[in-house]
């Protein structure tokens, strides 16, 4: 007899993160992924959705850097309810995992943001962590940082960073700004390191790294170009295999011939949004530190021009990475989760789709990565905005 808590999702075309499957299913018992097999050797009487014919099934993307989504930034208001908001902001567009991230704030709203993220975690499996995007940063790359923000750590900041916690935790700091022996110490307590917002010379950069720097938020953004006499961050982090860099391929924060370059690089590219509330909201303006911004054009900008995170949904960056910078779909797909997944430490139970894994899947179109349904921890969600209909059924059992 069937297990009625078994089922499976079909579909043409199952990429499991790591090959491209034809005529297969994914089949989830739980929260988790038993098997994935041809759909011709489905067990009998077991339930199936099923696809519409051309679709693809991949793992969920997950996105570590969301500062905010469906009118909402989690700096305003970093409550367990503002996290809901933007999951479901994001999930209409693929994302079931991601990182809510603050952007350089007092200490007081960092400890409010954590509240939230760890409260969250108990209710919503798409939260995984937190990403701190500051404060401890280069003035001088501030970006739409605000300023008066931006200071040295303190000992009440590393109260609010020491564990015990749940979920990951993932900090973006300039390694130029931190005092002797301040990044040991977050690798210590099991912090992530990404260099951003940073002046760091190239020496400056193989020193962080050799303490614990393994990641580069949005690389070529707010950080040292790349020069011929001083290659600062962007050389350390393409020649080095052990860094993982996030890209933000929107068309506008970073030009597709760099792009290419980055790809050729010997590290790992992630795709990340840097989403801000526009995305799967409706108000075209919001305020980020007094600063009002404005979306337009595929950017955010403050008035002076600056850029303020993005408009960039992550099926917008895998539908980018295809059309502007000619990737196979399936390389795009493991930017969009296997390389997130494995960075931030979870690469064992996400980002693929395989036996033991987290059942967070993603269904789409594949010529224009139009988001057609999702699955968290093995559960559809029924917030998509897409009016499709997916057809349920049984594959035949035993004669009676």
């Amino acid at each position: 007899m069937n297990d009625p808590g078994l089922h499976a999702v079909a579909a043409e075309h199952v990429f499991d993160g790591v090959s491209l499957h034809a005529r297969a299913a994914v089949m989830i018992e739980g929260s988790t992924i038993a098997a994935v097999v041809p759909r011709s050797e489905l067990p009998a009487g077991i339930t199936i959705c099923a696809l519409p014919e051309a679709a693809w099934l991949a793992p969920g993307f997950i996105d570590l850097q969301v500062n905010g989504g469906g009118d909402l930034l989690f700096n305003d208001n970093p409550t367990v309810a503002t996290i809901a908001a933007i999951a479901a902001a994001h999930r209409k567009f693929g994302t079931t995992a991601f990182l809510p991230t603050l952007i350089s704030d007092s200490t007081g709203k960092m400890r409010a943001a954590l509240d939230a993220v760890q409260a969250a975690i108990d209710t919503e499996p798409s939260v995984l962590g937190i990403h701190f995007e500051g404060p401890f940063l280069s003035p001088a790359k501030a970006g739409i940082h605000d300023v008066r923000a931006i200071r040295a750590p303190t000992p009440a900041d590393m109260e609010i960073l020491a564990p015990p916690r749940k979920g990951e935790m993932l900090m973006t700091l300039a390694p130029e700004e931190a005092p002797p022996g301040f990044l040991a110490e977050l690798t210590r307590n099991g912090i992530r390191l990404s260099l951003g917002h940073s002046m760091a010379t190239y020496a400056q950069t193989r020193q962080a790294m050799a303490v614990g720097v393994t990641g580069f938020t949005h690389l070529f953004n707010a950080m040292r170009p790349l020069e011929s006499r001083e290659p600062g961050p962007i050389a350390a982090a393409l020649e080095s295999p052990d860094a993982w860099y996030g890209l933000i391929v929107d068309g506008v924060h970073v030009d597709p011939a760099m792009l290419r370059l980055a790809l050729r690089g010997a590290g790992h590219p992630m795709l990340v949004t840097d989403a801000m509330p526009p995305v799967g909201g409706r108000q075209s303006t919001f305020t980020l530190h007094d600063t009002e911004i404005t979306s337009h054009g595929g950017r955010c900008v403050s008035a002076n021009g600056t850029l303020a995170g993005s408009v960039l949904s992550m099926a917008e960056a895998v539908r980018n990475c295809v059309k502007l910078l000619e990737l196979p779909l399936p390389e795009a797909l493991r930017f969009a989760s296997t390389n997130p997944a494995r960075f931030i430490g979870l690469g064992q139970t996400l980002g693929r789709l395989a036996p033991g894994y987290r059942a967070d899947l993603v269904a789409f179109e594949p010529s224009n990565i139009k988001v057609l349904a999702t699955w968290v921890a093995g559960v559809r969600m029924r917030d998509e905005n897409a009016a499709i209909r997916i057809a349920t059924s049984r594959t035949p059992g035993p004669p009676g």
